[in-house]
């Protein structure tokens, strides 16, 4: 009989050395769709406060104003559009493609306080940006009593 040396986490560096070379292959063969290219993708925003605004700034390199909605109902801000992909360059010219095309959507749950009828947006260099002005708040009232 022979010994065989006990190691714990041989089976775990296994496992993630196979993780590992799945997602450095590709995982489509050539000439197929990718996984990726054609799914939803989610533009990166940031979101801030001013003393008059609630403002958010969507990154969105390569999609023009007229392919992006943004929708307000309720206090549920909405974006989605599409990015398309170019057309000018064959797929089998590329040696990598990492950037998503497609549709895209975001949605937002406003603060009480946000005013969406005065809702500004603009879009210079890929940014696209929203200025939600806020309303002013309801101060509290104090109600004399009055004994009888």
């Amino acid at each position: 009989m022979s010994l065989i040396r006990f190691r714990p986490y041989n089976d775990l560096w296994d496992m993630y050395g196979k993780i590992s070379k799945l997602f450095e292959e590709d995982l489509v063969k050539s000439g197929e769709e990718s996984p990726m290219s054609s799914r939803c993708w989610a533009p990166v925003t940031d979101i801030y406060e001013t003393k008059e605004d609630y403002v958010f700034k969507v990154e969105l390199p390569g999609v023009s104003k007229e392919e992006v909605k943004v929708e307000l109902e309720g206090d549920k801000l909405s974006i989605s559009g599409e990015r398309k992909e170019e057309k000018e360059i064959k797929r089998e010219e590329y040696h990598r493609i990492e950037r998503y095309c497609g549709s895209f959507a975001r949605s937002f749950q406003l603060p009480k306080n946000a005013n969406g009828q005065g809702v500004k947006a603009s879009m210079k260099d890929g940014i696209l940006e929203l200025r939600i002005p806020k309303q002013e708040e309801a101060k509290a009232k104090a109600i004399p009593i009055n004994i009888k």
